[in-house]
């Protein structure tokens, strides 16, 4: 069951908020979508869910588009928080479950496996509004998957959450994609889409500047980046041929470099000179594409 976009647009009056974006993503993946605010991330994922029509182009799953048909194979997340919040936890979910063709006892015995596993147990019949954000943040997500979907769509799944409630999710999240489910999610937290995805998307005003897999994108880069720490200055690399950005740190200095071959011959250059703590070449980031990219228009 493949998703695929095909040459999609979507116009607001005069506003181009998605330009001729043709992506395919794989079954049973986990593709991150990445972009700054209004870049159109939001806007992508409601005409994958048929809650926006396309002004042009196509979208398809599995060779057909998603509408009530298939809307019990579907999770969404939305940004925006929509639960009810003089509710209680369990006549929420088990509405919002109805809604997916699940019945009672089912939503609520799925609805205790999750609040166990987010350690929330005692919130089952407590209304939304008593719960702190990231409280509230899990029982949305609750909401969204409580139905085992084939297509998860997760729009800022992490936004808000402090560290250890985002690795509960994150391992939510990659247990999901074990049992089957593909997973598209937005993010402009680099680390977490470096960290979980296969595939990408780095979308800029609407349209796509980079995607690809994760492996590919990082070698078509081809730059490469240099830690060195030593007990001598390190300041005269920064005009070095083939250092393009340098950083210096507490403990020496950072350095982007064009490729393996520059390292190699900065190495024979400092050795000798003292002690070097550390030199290591490490694969671009996923930060240092999109800043290259998207540039400094990226808030």
């Amino acid at each position: 069951m493949v998703l695929k976009l095909e040459h999609v647009t979507k116009r607001f009056g005069q506003f181009t908020a998605v330009e001729d974006l043709s992506l395919v993503i794989p079954e049973k993946e986990m593709f991150g979508f990445l972009g700054a605010n209004g870049a159109g991330k939001t806007t992508t994922f409601r005409m994958i869910l048929g809650l926006l029509d396309p002004s042009g182009g196509e979208i398809t799953w599995d060779g057909r588009p998603i509408d009530y048909s298939t809307s019990h194979l579907v999770g969404y997340l939305p940004e925006e928080r929509g639960l009810y919040p003089k509710l209680k936890v369990n006549d929420q979910i088990v509405y919002l479950a109805r809604l997916r063709g699940m019945q009672k006892t089912e939503a609520l015995s799925e609805l205790k496996l999750w609040l166990e596993r987010f350690k929330i147990p005692e919130y089952e019949s407590k209304k939304v509004e008593e719960l702190s954000k990231g409280n509230q943040q899990k029982i949305q997500f609750i909401a969204a998957v409580i139905h085992k979907p084939k297509l998860l769509i997760l729009d800022e799944p992490f936004s808000g959450l402090d560290p250890v409630n985002v690795e509960l999710l994150k391992e939510a999240v990659l247990s999901l994609k074990e049992n089957g489910a593909t997973i598209v999610f937005s993010s402009h937290r680099m680390e977490h889409v470096e960290e979980m995805c296969e595939h990408l998307c780095i979308l800029h005003k609407g349209s796509p500047v980079v995607h690809g897999s994760l492996k590919e994108i990082k070698r078509a880069f081809g730059k490469k980046n240099l830690v060195i720490h030593a007990d001598f200055p390190l300041d005269s690399l920064k005009n070095y041929p083939g250092v393009v950005k340098t950083k210096s740190t507490m403990e020496g200095i950072h350095l982007q470099i064009e490729g393996e071959k520059v390292a190699e011959q900065i190495l024979k250059e400092i050795v000798g000179k003292g002690f070097i703590r550390k030199f290591a070449l490490e694969e671009p980031s996923l930060n240092d594409i999109f800043i290259e990219k998207v540039g400094n228009s990226y808030e």
